[in-house]
């Protein structure tokens, strides 16, 4: 495994550098890059985003409403935390929810959505072998709530997504040194074969499993009991 970097904060050079500096800020913070309880200023923050402080307050106040930050008057931003019990009932959710949604929108996917799926899954295994943590949060995320859009239900893929934005995965980066990361980051493309081959029994399974051990690594606090299922069992162009 070739390490080339770990922290995701660059220059922004995009466009909408409100948006972006939101976007890299959020996986940041949900990666553990920023770590809970610590406080950042505007000024150094678009600094270190070779940005003017305007979009960086603009930002800060999305990411306030949003619960991942708390503004203080006069000091700054403070990244907020979540409880170890916190951390277990969202992922919890996530089980009870995701693989059922999967298994069923399996024969929906069509065909020539697959290669998608697949290079947004090789995206994720590609910024995990990089140690480009932030990105591999957001590459990560696009994949899942790819695959939850098929249900055509709009309101369970915001759930969701907000579900994961509440998420704090701190143990990312000791994976990452150990090359768990990379492993874990392959499921994905397990996952896309299952549903080249319309097998949802096995998709679900497999999310199953994922989101149960690999949330319980990601956290840092060791695997979760997943809950069993009913029968018993984009950032790179994509």
């Amino acid at each position: 495994m070739t390490v080339q970097r770990t922290t995701s904060i660059e220059p922004v050079t995009q466009t909408s550098i409100r948006a972006t500096v939101t976007t890299a800020t959020r996986n940041a913070i949900i990666s553990g890059e920023f770590r809970p309880g610590e406080v950042y200023t505007g000024p150094g923050l678009a600094a270190r985003f070779g940005v003017s402080a305007t979009p960086v307050r603009e930002a800060m106040l999305d990411l306030a409403k949003e619960g991942l930050v708390e503004v203080l008057r006069n000091k700054g931003f403070r990244i907020t935390d979540v409880s170890h019990r916190d951390l277990a009932e969202l992922a919890g959710i996530r089980v009870l929810i995701e693989p059922v949604v999967a298994a069923q929108v399996v024969h929906l996917i069509p065909a020539e959505d697959v290669p998608r799926l697949r290079a947004m899954a090789q995206c994720i295994v590609d910024q995990a072998d990089a140690g480009n943590l932030a990105d591999f949060i957001g590459a990560d995320r696009e994949f899942h709530l790819a695959i939850l859009r098929y249900s055509g239900n709009q309101r369970l893929v915001d759930l969701v997504s907000q579900l994961r934005l509440q998420t704090r995965l701190l143990g990312l980066k000791p994976l990452m040194e150990s090359g768990e990361l990379v492993e874990n980051a392959r499921e994905h493309l397990t996952m896309v074969d299952l549903v080249e081959a319309r097998d949802a029994d096995g998709l679900q399974d497999a999310l199953t499993r994922h989101i149960g051990q690999v949330m319980g690594k990601w956290r840092g606090h060791g695997a979760l009991d997943a809950p069993r299922t009913s029968d018993g069992a984009d950032l790179c162009g994509s």
